[in-house]
Protein backbone atom coordinates (compact mmCIF):
# COMPACT_ATOMS: atom_id res chain seq x y z
CA UNK A 1 0.00 0.00 0.00
CA UNK A 2 1.48 3.32 -1.06
CA UNK A 3 0.61 6.28 1.18
CA UNK A 4 0.64 9.97 0.33
CA UNK A 5 2.59 11.35 3.26
CA UNK A 6 5.85 13.22 2.85
CA UNK A 7 8.30 14.96 5.16
CA UNK A 8 9.30 17.61 2.60
CA UNK A 9 10.00 20.80 4.60
CA UNK A 10 7.64 23.78 4.59
CA UNK A 11 8.88 27.31 3.84
CA UNK A 12 9.58 28.08 7.52
CA UNK A 13 11.33 24.74 7.95
CA UNK A 14 13.48 25.47 4.88
CA UNK A 15 14.58 28.74 6.53
CA UNK A 16 15.54 26.72 9.60
CA UNK A 17 17.48 24.31 7.39
CA UNK A 18 19.40 27.22 5.88
CA UNK A 19 20.26 28.33 9.41
CA UNK A 20 21.62 24.86 10.15
CA UNK A 21 23.90 25.14 7.13
CA UNK A 22 25.20 28.37 8.61
CA UNK A 23 25.97 26.46 11.81
CA UNK A 24 27.92 23.89 9.81
CA UNK A 25 30.06 26.53 8.09
CA UNK A 26 31.69 27.56 11.37
CA UNK A 27 33.44 24.18 11.54
CA UNK A 28 35.00 24.50 8.08
CA UNK A 29 38.50 25.65 7.14
CA UNK A 30 39.12 29.36 6.60
CA UNK A 31 39.12 29.12 2.76
CA UNK A 32 35.87 27.15 2.79
CA UNK A 33 34.27 29.62 5.21
CA UNK A 34 35.12 32.45 2.82
CA UNK A 35 33.57 30.55 -0.09
CA UNK A 36 30.28 30.05 1.77
CA UNK A 37 30.31 33.64 3.04
CA UNK A 38 30.52 34.85 -0.56
CA UNK A 39 28.05 32.32 -1.98
CA UNK A 40 25.34 33.85 -4.18
CA UNK A 41 22.31 32.20 -5.72
CA UNK A 42 22.83 29.00 -3.76
CA UNK A 43 19.52 27.38 -2.64
CA UNK A 44 20.67 27.03 0.96
CA UNK A 45 17.37 25.57 2.11
CA UNK A 46 17.78 22.57 -0.19
CA UNK A 47 21.30 21.54 0.86
CA UNK A 48 21.44 18.16 2.59
CA UNK A 49 25.13 17.29 2.38
CA UNK A 50 28.50 19.01 1.96
CA UNK A 51 31.13 16.73 0.43
CA UNK A 52 34.84 17.43 0.89
CA UNK A 53 37.35 15.18 -0.89
CA UNK A 54 41.07 15.86 -1.24
CA UNK A 55 41.87 17.50 -4.61
CA UNK A 56 38.27 17.05 -5.75
CA UNK A 57 35.57 19.68 -6.44
CA UNK A 58 33.67 21.22 -3.53
CA UNK A 59 30.30 19.50 -3.85
CA UNK A 60 26.93 20.24 -2.23
CA UNK A 61 24.04 17.80 -2.55
CA UNK A 62 20.43 18.96 -2.53
CA UNK A 63 17.23 16.96 -2.66
CA UNK A 64 17.48 16.39 -6.41
CA UNK A 65 20.50 18.40 -7.57
CA UNK A 66 24.25 18.79 -7.16
CA UNK A 67 25.94 22.18 -6.78
CA UNK A 68 29.59 23.09 -7.32
CA UNK A 69 31.14 26.32 -5.99
CA UNK A 70 34.25 28.15 -7.11
CA UNK A 71 36.65 30.06 -4.87
CA UNK A 72 34.37 33.15 -5.02
CA UNK A 73 31.27 31.25 -3.93
CA UNK A 74 29.65 31.19 -7.36
CA UNK A 75 27.82 28.14 -8.69
CA UNK A 76 29.88 26.79 -11.57
CA UNK A 77 30.45 23.67 -13.63
CA UNK A 78 32.42 20.79 -12.14
CA UNK A 79 35.48 21.79 -14.18
CA UNK A 80 35.61 25.29 -12.63
CA UNK A 81 34.80 24.29 -9.05
CA UNK A 82 37.12 24.95 -6.10
CA UNK A 83 39.39 21.98 -5.45
CA UNK A 84 39.38 20.97 -1.79
CA UNK A 85 42.90 20.95 -0.37
CA UNK A 86 44.30 18.56 2.18
CA UNK A 87 44.76 21.56 4.48
CA UNK A 88 41.00 22.21 4.22
CA UNK A 89 40.26 18.71 5.45
CA UNK A 90 42.74 18.81 8.29
CA UNK A 91 41.70 22.24 9.57
CA UNK A 92 38.02 21.29 9.32
CA UNK A 93 38.54 18.00 11.17
CA UNK A 94 40.66 19.74 13.81
CA UNK A 95 37.82 22.17 14.49
CA UNK A 96 35.20 19.43 14.51
CA UNK A 97 37.17 17.39 17.05
CA UNK A 98 38.10 20.52 19.04
CA UNK A 99 41.80 19.88 18.29
CA UNK A 100 41.68 16.41 19.83
CA UNK A 101 41.62 13.58 17.30
CA UNK A 102 42.47 11.24 20.17
CA UNK A 103 39.25 12.14 21.98
CA UNK A 104 37.28 11.38 18.81
CA UNK A 105 39.02 8.05 18.25
CA UNK A 106 36.04 5.92 19.30
CA UNK A 107 33.79 7.71 16.81
CA UNK A 108 36.40 7.55 14.06
CA UNK A 109 36.49 3.77 14.48
CA UNK A 110 32.90 3.79 13.27
CA UNK A 111 33.75 6.06 10.34
CA UNK A 112 31.97 9.19 11.53
CA UNK A 113 31.77 11.90 14.15
CA UNK A 114 28.68 13.77 15.33
CA UNK A 115 28.55 17.55 15.66
CA UNK A 116 26.34 19.56 18.04
CA UNK A 117 22.85 19.52 16.57
CA UNK A 118 23.08 15.88 15.50
CA UNK A 119 24.84 16.57 12.19
CA UNK A 120 26.81 13.47 11.19
CA UNK A 121 30.18 13.76 9.49
CA UNK A 122 31.31 10.67 7.60
CA UNK A 123 35.10 10.25 7.46
CA UNK A 124 37.22 8.28 5.00
CA UNK A 125 40.95 7.62 4.90
CA UNK A 126 43.45 4.88 5.65
CA UNK A 127 42.28 2.46 8.33
CA UNK A 128 44.53 1.45 11.21
CA UNK A 129 43.87 -2.21 12.04
CA UNK A 130 44.61 -4.29 15.13
CA UNK A 131 43.85 -8.00 14.99
CA UNK A 132 41.64 -7.37 12.00
CA UNK A 133 39.55 -4.66 13.68
CA UNK A 134 39.51 -0.96 12.85
CA UNK A 135 41.23 1.06 15.57
CA UNK A 136 41.43 4.46 13.93
CA UNK A 137 41.66 6.40 10.66
CA UNK A 138 44.69 8.30 9.37
CA UNK A 139 45.58 10.19 6.20
CA UNK A 140 42.01 11.51 6.02
CA UNK A 141 40.85 11.83 2.41
CA UNK A 142 37.18 12.76 2.62
CA UNK A 143 34.44 14.26 4.81
CA UNK A 144 30.70 14.02 4.20
CA UNK A 145 28.75 16.51 6.32
CA UNK A 146 25.09 15.47 6.54
CA UNK A 147 22.75 18.17 7.82
CA UNK A 148 20.26 16.90 10.39
CA UNK A 149 16.73 18.30 10.21
CA UNK A 150 13.65 18.64 12.40
CA UNK A 151 10.12 18.73 10.95
CA UNK A 152 7.52 19.08 13.69
CA UNK A 153 4.12 17.49 13.22
CA UNK A 154 5.02 15.27 10.31
CA UNK A 155 4.40 12.06 12.28
CA UNK A 156 0.76 12.87 13.10
CA UNK A 157 -0.53 11.51 9.78
CA UNK A 158 0.81 8.01 10.39
CA UNK A 159 0.41 7.70 14.17
CA UNK A 160 -3.16 6.31 14.05
CA UNK A 161 -1.73 3.32 12.18
CA UNK A 162 0.92 2.73 14.86
CA UNK A 163 -1.02 2.92 18.14
CA UNK A 164 -3.36 0.48 19.82
CA UNK A 165 -6.84 1.29 21.10
CA UNK A 166 -5.41 1.97 24.58
CA UNK A 167 -2.94 4.51 23.16
CA UNK A 168 0.14 2.32 23.51
CA UNK A 169 2.59 2.13 20.63
CA UNK A 170 2.82 -1.02 18.56
CA UNK A 171 6.40 -2.22 18.18
CA UNK A 172 7.48 -0.19 15.14
CA UNK A 173 10.48 -0.29 12.81
CA UNK A 174 11.22 2.49 10.29
CA UNK A 175 13.10 1.30 7.20
CA UNK A 176 14.76 3.31 4.46
CA UNK A 177 17.91 3.71 2.45
CA UNK A 178 20.32 6.48 3.59
CA UNK A 179 19.14 10.11 3.28
CA UNK A 180 15.44 9.19 3.22
CA UNK A 181 14.35 10.74 6.52
CA UNK A 182 14.41 7.87 9.05
CA UNK A 183 15.84 9.85 11.95
CA UNK A 184 13.71 12.91 11.18
CA UNK A 185 10.53 10.82 11.40
CA UNK A 186 11.81 9.01 14.48
CA UNK A 187 12.34 12.33 16.27
CA UNK A 188 8.83 13.51 15.56
CA UNK A 189 7.26 10.21 16.57
CA UNK A 190 9.12 10.42 19.89
CA UNK A 191 7.95 14.01 20.43
CA UNK A 192 4.31 13.24 19.58
CA UNK A 193 4.20 10.17 21.84
CA UNK A 194 5.92 12.06 24.67
CA UNK A 195 3.75 15.19 24.56
CA UNK A 196 0.53 13.44 23.53
CA UNK A 197 -1.89 14.54 20.82
CA UNK A 198 -5.32 15.65 22.09
CA UNK A 199 -6.79 15.51 18.57
CA UNK A 200 -6.06 11.77 18.54
CA UNK A 201 -7.03 11.33 22.19
CA UNK A 202 -3.43 10.25 22.71
CA UNK A 203 -2.08 10.89 26.18
CA UNK A 204 1.59 11.66 26.69
CA UNK A 205 3.79 8.79 27.85
CA UNK A 206 7.30 8.32 29.18
CA UNK A 207 9.84 7.68 26.43
CA UNK A 208 13.40 6.42 26.89
CA UNK A 209 15.83 7.30 24.09
CA UNK A 210 19.20 5.60 23.65
CA UNK A 211 21.07 8.00 21.36
CA UNK A 212 24.22 5.99 20.67
CA UNK A 213 25.43 8.18 17.80
CA UNK A 214 24.17 11.51 19.15
CA UNK A 215 21.93 12.08 16.13
CA UNK A 216 18.43 11.73 17.56
CA UNK A 217 18.52 14.42 20.24
CA UNK A 218 21.64 16.30 19.13
CA UNK A 219 22.73 16.70 22.76
CA UNK A 220 25.15 19.53 23.52
CA UNK A 221 26.42 19.98 27.07
CA UNK A 222 23.46 18.06 28.45
CA UNK A 223 20.78 19.86 26.46
CA UNK A 224 18.96 18.35 23.46
CA UNK A 225 19.04 20.43 20.28
CA UNK A 226 15.79 18.87 19.07
CA UNK A 227 12.42 18.81 20.79
CA UNK A 228 11.79 15.19 21.83
CA UNK A 229 8.88 16.00 24.13
CA UNK A 230 8.41 16.77 27.81
CA UNK A 231 8.29 13.13 29.00
CA UNK A 232 11.46 11.94 27.28
CA UNK A 233 14.65 10.75 29.00
CA UNK A 234 17.82 10.53 26.91
CA UNK A 235 21.00 8.49 27.26
CA UNK A 236 23.54 10.13 24.98
CA UNK A 237 26.51 8.29 23.51
CA UNK A 238 25.53 4.99 25.14
CA UNK A 239 25.59 1.65 23.28
CA UNK A 240 22.05 0.55 22.50
CA UNK A 241 22.22 -2.80 24.27
CA UNK A 242 23.46 -1.31 27.55
CA UNK A 243 21.28 1.79 27.29
CA UNK A 244 18.00 -0.03 26.83
CA UNK A 245 18.64 -2.07 29.97
CA UNK A 246 19.69 1.01 31.96
CA UNK A 247 16.60 3.01 31.01
CA UNK A 248 14.20 0.17 31.73
CA UNK A 249 15.72 -0.35 35.18
CA UNK A 250 15.97 3.31 36.14
CA UNK A 251 13.38 5.40 34.25
CA UNK A 252 10.34 3.10 33.74
CA UNK A 253 9.62 4.07 30.13
CA UNK A 254 6.57 2.92 28.22
CA UNK A 255 8.49 3.23 24.94
CA UNK A 256 12.18 2.63 24.18
CA UNK A 257 13.42 4.46 21.06
CA UNK A 258 16.73 3.75 19.32
CA UNK A 259 18.30 4.53 15.95
CA UNK A 260 19.81 2.12 13.42
CA UNK A 261 19.53 -1.44 14.64
CA UNK A 262 22.25 -3.48 13.03
CA UNK A 263 24.56 -5.18 15.53
CA UNK A 264 24.05 -8.74 16.87
CA UNK A 265 23.83 -7.48 20.45
CA UNK A 266 20.96 -5.21 19.43
CA UNK A 267 18.74 -8.23 18.80
CA UNK A 268 19.04 -9.62 22.32
CA UNK A 269 18.62 -6.14 23.81
CA UNK A 270 15.37 -5.63 21.90
CA UNK A 271 14.09 -9.06 22.96
CA UNK A 272 14.96 -8.28 26.59
CA UNK A 273 13.07 -4.99 26.32
CA UNK A 274 10.00 -6.76 24.99
CA UNK A 275 10.00 -9.13 27.96
CA UNK A 276 9.56 -6.13 30.26
CA UNK A 277 6.41 -4.98 28.47
CA UNK A 278 7.76 -1.77 26.90
CA UNK A 279 7.10 -0.81 23.30
CA UNK A 280 10.07 -0.57 20.92
CA UNK A 281 10.49 2.14 18.27
CA UNK A 282 13.54 1.95 16.02
CA UNK A 283 15.04 2.51 12.59
CA UNK A 284 17.23 0.42 10.31
CA UNK A 285 18.94 0.76 6.94
CA UNK A 286 17.04 -1.09 4.21
CA UNK A 287 15.05 -0.01 1.18
CA UNK A 288 12.36 -2.64 1.71
CA UNK A 289 11.28 -5.45 4.02
CA UNK A 290 12.71 -7.99 1.57
CA UNK A 291 16.07 -6.24 1.64
CA UNK A 292 15.99 -6.04 5.46
CA UNK A 293 15.32 -9.77 5.80
CA UNK A 294 18.48 -10.51 3.82
CA UNK A 295 20.62 -8.76 6.43
CA UNK A 296 21.62 -11.28 9.14
CA UNK A 297 20.78 -9.13 12.18
CA UNK A 298 17.53 -7.71 10.81
CA UNK A 299 16.58 -11.12 9.46
CA UNK A 300 16.83 -12.51 12.98
CA UNK A 301 14.58 -9.73 14.28
CA UNK A 302 11.97 -10.45 11.62
CA UNK A 303 12.21 -14.18 12.29
CA UNK A 304 11.54 -13.48 15.97
CA UNK A 305 8.33 -11.64 15.15
CA UNK A 306 9.45 -8.60 17.14
CA UNK A 307 7.81 -5.76 15.20
CA UNK A 308 4.13 -5.22 14.53
CA UNK A 309 4.40 -2.29 12.16
CA UNK A 310 7.00 -1.51 9.49
CA UNK A 311 7.15 2.02 8.04
CA UNK A 312 9.00 2.13 4.71
CA UNK A 313 10.37 5.50 3.58
CA UNK A 314 11.87 6.68 0.30
CA UNK A 315 12.99 9.88 -1.43
CA UNK A 316 10.45 9.53 -4.25
CA UNK A 317 8.73 12.83 -3.37
CA UNK A 318 11.57 14.11 -1.23
CA UNK A 319 13.11 12.69 1.97
CA UNK A 320 10.52 11.12 4.25
CA UNK A 321 8.02 9.95 1.64
CA UNK A 322 6.06 7.14 3.33
CA UNK A 323 5.76 4.38 0.77
CA UNK A 324 4.17 1.75 2.96
CA UNK A 325 2.98 0.92 6.47
CA UNK A 326 3.02 -2.85 6.82
CA UNK A 327 0.97 -4.66 9.44
CA UNK A 328 2.94 -7.77 10.46
CA UNK A 329 0.30 -8.97 12.91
Amino acid sequence: MSLRYSLVPTHSERKDQASRLDNIVKWLSDPLREIFASATGLPLSEIEEVRLRTNKPLLLLGNQNEYFLDSRGKMVSIERAYRVQREDLMQTLERMTQSSLYAAEEDLKQGFITLPGGHRVGVTGETVLKQGKVQNLKHISGLNIRLASEILGQAIGILPRLIRADGSLRHTLILSAPRAGKTTLLRDLIRCLSDGIPALALKGQTIGVVDERGEIAGMWQGQPTYDLGCRTDILDGCPKAAGMSMLIRSMSPRVIAVDELGQPQDVEAVLDALRTGVSVLSTAHAGSVEEAKKRPVLGAIFAGGVFERIVVLSRRKGPGTVEDIIDLK
